[in-house]
């Protein structure tokens, strides 16, 4: 089954300060939101996993767009998420698709990418906003970035669209003091700690 993509979005925020003192270094935190139409849309498929695999390529197509968009050095990129709006006319289980092809994409591209990648997925008219959770790429529990980014295209998704997104940042909240791991600290490499 072919990807038919409407278009892709990309935002980037550069954060110089969270009500605190300037960073000498803005934090770049972004996503890319990718438009899709649904084949699914309006009716039951019983068998659906098979489009995980048509969607990788286009999964690879926006983490390379978003590295660039972040300054293109894999190595500057410490968090990740990713997300999924699902038309109306879908069903939540067709935002889920994009589990593998989001988040498989991401690590291929950066290489050492060893936390599992925080999601979320809801379904929504055109304009509807979501919020995609971020947390550190190699080690869950590094508090200082646990965030999120919220996404968002004026027309999108249409009823029969699904709308999948990835996040990305250079850095942790820019006033991060709550403790926690730090991410100098990360030891186990397991994907946790």
């Amino acid at each position: 089954m072919s990807v038919n993509v409407r278009k892709i979005v990309v935002a980037v925020e550069d954060i110089w300060h969270d009500g605190g003192p300037p960073l000498s270094e803005p934090v770049r935190k972004g996503y890319v939101a990718c438009v899709i139409a649904n084949p699914f849309a309006g009716r039951y498929e019983p068998d659906i996993q098979g489009f995980m695999d048509d969607l990788k390529p286009m999964g690879l197509e926006c983490s390379k767009r978003l590295v660039a968009a972040l300054g293109g050095d894999v190595g500057r990129i410490e968090a990740y998420g990713k997300g999924s709006l699902v038309g109306v006319n879908g069903e939540i289980e067709h935002g889920a698709l994009w589990h593998v092809p989001g988040g498989y994409a991401m690590r291929e591209l950066l290489g050492q990418a060893l936390a599992i990648v925080p999601s979320s997925a809801k379904l929504g008219a055109m304009g509807t906003a979501i919020d995609i959770p971020i947390h550190h790429k190699d080690a869950c529990y590094v508090r200082s970035h646990f965030d999120a980014i919220t996404a968002f295209v004026a027309d999108a998704p249409r009823p029969d669209e699904l709308m999948f997104v990835l996040a990305m940042t250079t850095g942790g909240r820019p006033h991060a003091r709550v403790g926690g791991l730090e991410a100098s600290a990360i030891s186990r490499w397991d994907g946790q700690r």
